[in-house]
C-alpha cells in the first residue's frame, strides 16, 4: 500500500489525571487501519473511540512508540475514552507517561499540567519557595514547552512566548530545533521523549511530499510536525489527534530541510550512545529509514564535487543568505551523519554497497574540505599570490579564484595565530565569511583535524569581541551591509546587517560551542561563553537571537522563550558539569579513515583518467 496512504490511529479521549495509554501490545488486539488520506490531511492519527478493549492495562503507561513496526505498517490500539469537544487546531491537555512524570511529580502536586505549549499567565516560572535558579528556571520552561500524542512526550514546540499575537510556525515540532532539548532530555536521564521523537518522526518519513505536482526522495525527513485535533471523518462525536508534518511545502521559500536528516542520525547515535539502548537502531524500520537518508544524500548527480549541493535556506539558515552551493555547515553535519550512520548499519549483504559508498566518500569529502576549505594567514598569502585561468590537469588555483576577491576586512582580521573553514567553495567563488556552527560541527565530528580544531579555538578566542561580545555566539562574521545585502539577500527585511541570520547572535549556540571545547579538553572557553551568557539570558526571557555588532539588543523579530535558547544554555551546563558526557556526541577520527586520507594525498588523487574499470573502490 503506498505511503500516503497509510494512517496511525490509536485512542486518545479526554483523559483522567488516573488514566494513561497502555505501552504493552502483548494482552491487546493490535488493529491495522488503513484509509485514503487526502493531501491535507497526510498525518499520523490518533482517534477518540468509544470502544473499549478488555485487555487495556491500566496500570502501565505508553512510554513510546514501540509497536514492532516493519516497513511502513502501522498498528494501533483501542481504549476507552470519553467525548473530547475541542477546536480543530487546538491541542488537547494531557498528561506525560509515568516515566516523565517522575521529573515533574512536585510540579504536578501543586498545579496542573499546561496544555502543549503554553506558560502560565504572566509567562514566569516561580516557586512557592522564592526565585529559583536559572537552570530551575530553565528546566521548568523546557518542559512546559514538550508536546504530547497519544498521551507521551513527543518533543518541544520552537517558541513557548505568551504574549507574542503572531504564531507563525512557532508553535510547530522542528527536527533541528529539538535537538538540543533531545539532548537535555538524555543528559538529564529522561529517556522516552527522544525515544519517541526518534520513532514518530521516522514514520513521517515516508509520507507524501508534493509541490506543484513533483515530489522529492523518499528518505527527506520533515522540517517541522504540528499535533492537531480534528473531527474524526463520517463521525462527528469523536476527534482525533493528528500528527501533521512539513517537508517545506508551507515553509517561506518552500525550501526542503536537507539538515532535518542529517541530525536525526546525530540524534539517534546520541541515543543509543548515552541510554546504552541499541534496541530502536537496530529495529527493521530504523534501519531502514537511515538507509533512505543516505542513498538520498549519496545519490549520483551532475557534481565533481564530494560535498552535498543544496539551495540557499536548507539549514538552521532557513533564509537567502548566499549559502547556496556547498555549504560549511551542511557539509559538516553531512560528515557527522556518515561516521554515525557507518557506526550504526547492521551488517548484511543488502547493504554492502551501500557502506562502501560511505566508505568512498568520508574519505573524499574529508579530503576536500580540509585542503580546499581551510584558510589562515598563510592561505590567505597563497591565494593573493594565486595564478588564474589556469588550464591543466595539476593546476594549483583549481577552483579559479581571482585573488580580488579576497575581501578587505578579511586581511586585518585574520590574526596571527588560528583559521577557520571558509563558509563556502564553488568554482570562481570561495565565501571567506565565518560560520559558527559549521566550524564548530567540524570540530565535533573530526572533519576538522586536531590542529585545524585548535585553531579554529584559537580563532574564537582572538576574536572574543566580534563574535561573542555581549552574548554568545555569533551565527556568522561579517554581516552583508550595503549594496551586498540587497543583492544577496534580496533587501530582506529580516536579516539586516548584524540581525537574525545576517550576523545575529544566537545563545543556542552555546551548546555546540561547549562540545567542542570540551572535546578538545579547552573547557574554559565554554565556562567563560556560559557565564556571559547568564548574565541577561534570563532577565531578556530567552530571547531566540540578539542584534547589533555587539550583541546588546535583543532582536527586534525574535520570539521570546525560544526553546533551543533555553535548551542550549542546560546543555551547556550539563556538559561542563559533567564533561565525560560530551562523548555521546562527539566523533573520534578512525584510524583506517585517516590512513586512507593519508593515501589519497601520496597518490595525488587531482586526476584520474582512463576508461573507467569495475568498481573495486578503496575501502576503509
Amino acid at each position: 500500500m503506498a505511503a500516503s496512504e497509510t494512517v496511525l490511529r490509536a485512542p486518545l479521549g479526554s483523559l483522567s489525571p488516573s488514566f494513561h495509554l497502555a505501552s504493552s501490545f502483548v494482552n491487546s488486539t493490535p488493529i491495522l487501519s488503513f484509509k485514503p488520506a487526502s493531501r491535507n490531511r497526510r498525518a499520523l492519527r490518533c482517534t477518540n473511540s468509544l470502544e473499549t478493549s478488555k485487555s487495556v492495562d491500566k496500570g502501565r503507561s505508553f512510554h513510546s512508540p514501540n509497536c514492532g513496526l516493519k516497513g511502513k505498517k502501522l498498528i494501533s490500539t483501542r481504549c476507552k475514552c470519553q467525548k473530547h469537544d475541542v477546536e480543530e487546531n487546538m491541542r488537547p491537555t494531557l498528561l506525560p507517561s509515568d516515566g516523565f512524570r517522575s521529573e515533574l511529580k512536585s510540579d504536578l502536586d501543586e498545579m496542573p499540567l499546561p496544555a502543549n505549549g503554553t506558560l502560565s499567565s504572566n509567562g514566569n516560572a516561580q516557586s512557592a519557595g522564592g526565585a529559583k535558579s536559572i537552570e530551575d528556571e530553565a528546566w521548568d520552561l523546557l518542559r512546559q514547552s514538550v508536546v504530547y500524542y497519544c498521551g507521551s512526550p513527543i518533543g518541544t514546540i520552537a517558541a513557548n512566548d505568551p504574549n507574542s499575537t503572531s504564531v507563525l510556525n512557532y508553535d510547530q515540532v522542528f527536527i533541528r530545533d529539538f535537538i538540543p532539548s533531545g539532548i537535555a532530555f538524555l543528559l538529564k536521564g529522561e529517556y522516552d521523549i527522544v525515544r519517541n521523537f526518534i520513532l514518530y518522526t521516522l514514520q513521517l518519513q515516508s509520507w507524501e511530499k508534493t509541490m506543484d505536482c513533483h515530489s522529492p526522495g523518499q528518505g527527506l525527513m520533515p522540517a517541522s510536525f504540528k499535533v492537531k485535533t480534528v473531527p474524526l471523518d463520517g463521525d462527528d462525536s469523536m476527534t482525533e489527534e493528528v500528527l501533521d508534518p512539513d517537508f517545506g511545502e508551507a515553509a517561506i521559500g518552500r525550501v526542503a530541510p536537507v539538515d532535518s536528516g542529517l541530525w536525526w542520525i546525530i540524534l539517534l547515535r546520541a541515543y543509543g550512545k548515552c541510554t546504552g539502548d541499541l534496541s530502536v537502531q537496530e529495529r527493521v524500520d530504523v534501519q531502514t529509514g537511515i538507509k533512505m537518508i543516505l542513498k538520498l544524500c549519496l545519490a549520483d548527480g551532475f557534481d565533481m564535487f564530494p560535498t552535498l549541493l543544496v539551495t540557499d535556506g536548507s539549514c538552521m539558515i532557513d533564509r537567502r543568505m548566499g549559502i547556496h552551493g556547498h555549504p560549511l555547515e551542511i557539509q559538516a553535519l553531512f560528515y557527522s551523519a556518515l561516521v554515525c550512520a557507518r557506526e550504526m548499519l547492521t551488517p548484511e549483504d543488502g547493504s554492502a554497497d551501500l557502506i562502501r559508498a560511505l566508505n568512498n566518500r568520508l574519505v573524499a569529502l574529508s579530503f576536500h574540505i580540509r585542503e580546499y576549505y581551510w584558510l589562515d594567514l598563510k592561505k590567505i598569502n597563497e591565494i593573493y599570490r594565486y595564478q588564474t585561468e589556469e588550464y591543466s590537469y595539476d593546476a594549483v588555483n583549481k577552483f579559479n579564484i581571482y585573488p580580488d576577491q579576497i575581501p578587505s576586512w578579511l586581511v586585518d582580521f585574520m590574526p596571527n595565530r588560528g583559521g577557520y573553514l571558509i563558509g563556502n567553495l564553488q568554482p570562481a567563488h570561495m565565501d571567506f565569511r565565518f560560520f559558527s556552527l559549521g566550524n564548530l560541527w567540524s570540530i565535533v565530528s573530526s572533519l576538522a583535524t586536531n590542529d585545524e580544531s585548535h585553531a579554529i579555538l584559537d580563532f574564537v578566542e582572538a576574536k572574543w569581541a566580534e563574535l561573542v561580545a555581549d552574548m554568545p555566539f555569533k551565527i556568522c562574521y561579517p554581516a552583508l551591509e550595503g549594496e551586498e545585502w540587497r543583492i544577496i539577500t534580496g533587501s530582506d527585511p529580516k536579516n539586516t546587517p548584524w540581525s537574525y541570520h545576517n550576523g545575529g547572535a544566537w545563545p543556542t549556540l552555546l551548546w555546540q560551542l561547549t562540545v567542542a571545547s570540551i572535546k578538545m579538553g579547552r573547557p574554559e572557553i565554554a565556562e567563560k561563553a556560559v557565564e556571559l551568557a547568564e548574565r541577561r539570558i534570563a532577565i531578556d526571557k530567552w530571547p531566540e537571537y540578539y542584534d547589533t555588532k555587539r550583541a546588546r539588543f535583543i532582536g527586534k523579530q525574535a520570539r521570546l522563550y525560544q526553546t533551543w535558547s533555553i535548551a542550549g544554555y542546560l546543555v551547556a551546563k550539563l556538559l561542563l558539569a559533567n564533561p565525560a558526557a560530551a562523548k555521546f556526541l562527539t566523533c573520534e577520527e578512525d584510524s583506517d579513515l585517516t590512513n586512507a586520507f593519508s593515501c589519497m594525498i601520496s597518490a595525488n588523487p587531482r586526476r584520474t583518467r582512463g576508461r573507467k574499470k569495475a568498481q573495486q573502490p578503496f575501502i576503509v
